[in-house]
């Protein structure tokens, strides 16, 4: 039986002319922790895979 999608956060920080990519992981509270360490300019964005039906 496969896994369930799991949620994925990417926290980017925004460095001239785009964003960047500085983390990407599974554990939310991480992904919060470090853009608060990072400070101005930063988002972080939920990714849920869609589950595929046949």
């Amino acid at each position: 039986m496969p896994e369930p999608a799991r949620t994925t956060y990417i926290v980017s920080v925004f460095e001239k002319p785009h964003w960047r990519t500085v983390l990407t992981t599974k554990d939310k509270a991480k992904a919060l922790a470090m853009a608060k360490e990072i400070g101005d300019k930063v988002r972080v964005e939920e990714i849920t895979p869609k589950v595929k039906r046949r």
